[in-house]
């Protein structure tokens, strides 16, 4: 008698879907064949593809399964879901057995089954993070028979690259982790930076990667960058020593949950006065991640330079026009100037109702524990 096999299946969405089109329209799955060859051995095939969504949402990660016989008892078949990082290392997510079932670490409270009949192992993923971008295999175990595949959850967003007041190329690997962090971000991946490249940005700042590599991107070969006469692509340095080498940061950020704005104010401002006036209005300054998603998201559009938490000036243009600083759509950065200076206006960030009261109460205390940091000349640099 031929032994048991488990056969599974992973159904990708062959499009960008939100969640409630998954739900909706079940038709733009489609299923992947499993075949066997010549040898009995089990041949798993998966259509490329990755469903997508934004920070906020909701999202379902699609793996189905089928086994022979098909009388198996469901309280023996064990489901689990393992994200896998560009170092292969696997963290756990889920795991389920039978009516048991367990989440891991930042996904409690945030994943469950979809449970959509004989064979459904797909979860759900909500209130998606930044974190939550990245590969994740489902394996799927039957007493000693098993089988896995993969499905790729990306995030609509924004790559910007970033550098601290103290200079360029001052960051570390982990200097550079926590940089992004602080400004509502996390380390780009190698494909949100090919992305953004296909998208046109170009930057001759080499910045670190959340694999650990240094790149950059460049649209418009030029002498200064890498030589005039090389094409236009990412850059790659490779992978760099994380505690000794530094570079710059390449950030990606997504859909904020809440709403940037420049605040109308009769006079400019210093930095302290800025954080005081954004708190006055029921919202604490904004960083820079958050304009730069609400440069994508909401087409934040503003020629007017203002504070943001890091102490650097920006401004946000989707429109170029005379005296907006450039021909191309992007974030103006005006560098960072000493925050005693009362020359600009403040950008400040509100979220939504909910989470608003606990914002602002840190953001106070931070106000009113401020001391003004040495005078530092002004870094003037062009937008992207």
């Amino acid at each position: 008698m031929l032994p048991r096999k488990m056969l599974l299946s992973v159904l990708v969405l062959t499009s960008v879907l939100s969640a409630s089109v998954l739900s909706a329209d079940k038709g733009n799955r489609r299923v992947v064949h499993v075949l066997e060859d010549d040898t009995g051995a089990v041949i798993v095939q998966t259509a490329p593809g990755k469903v997508v969504t934004h920070r906020g949402g909701s999202i379902t990660l699609p793996c189905r399964f089928h086994h022979e016989p098909e009388n198996t008892d469901p309280a023996r078949i064990r489901i689990k879901w393992t994200k896998v990082t560009d170092a292969l290392q696997f963290d756990d997510v889920f795991v389920a057995l039978g009516k048991q079932q367990r989440v891991f670490g930042s996904y409690r409270g945030r994943v469950f089954l979809e449970q959509e009949g004989p064979g459904d192992a797909s979860v759900i993923i909500q209130n998606v993070t930044l974190e939550d971008y990245g590969r994740y295999e489902c394996e799927v175990t039957d007493d000693m028979e098993d089988d896995t595949g993969f499905v790729n959850l990306d995030l609509e967003g924004v790559v910007f690259p970033y550098y601290p007041r103290e200079g360029r190329y001052k960051l570390n690997y982990h200097q550079a982790e926590d940089a992004c962090k602080l400004q509502d971000a996390i380390l780009a991946s190698h494909s949100q930076l090919h992305k953004a490249w296909l998208d046109g940005l170009d930057w001759c700042n080499a910045g670190w990667l959340e694999d650990g590599s240094v790149q950059y991107p460049i649209s418009h070969p030029r002498d200064q960058c890498g030589r005039k006469d090389t094409p236009a692509g990412v850059r790659n340095y490779g992978y760099r020593h994380k505690e000794s080498e530094r570079y710059d940061a390449f950030c990606f950020t997504s859909k904020p949950n809440g709403k940037v704005y420049f605040l109308k104010r009769f006079k400019k401002t210093n930095y302290a006065e800025a954080m005081k006036a954004c708190i006055r209005d029921g919202s604490v300054v904004a960083k820079v991640g958050q304009l730069y998603a609400a440069w994508k998201f909401q087409l934040l559009d503003r020629c007017e330079a203002g504070w943001l938490e890091d102490g650097s000036i920006r401004y946000p243009i989707v429109n170029p026009r005379a005296r907006c600083g450039g021909a191309h759509p992007g974030i103006r950065h005006l560098g960072f100037p000493d925050k005693k200076f009362r020359l600009y206006g403040v950008y400040c960030f509100r979220k939504n109702q909910e989470e608003n009261a606990a914002q602002i109460k840190k953001a106070q205390s931070s106000a009113d524990g401020w001391k003004s940091s040495n005078s530092i000349p002004m870094n003037v640099t062009g937008g992207i």
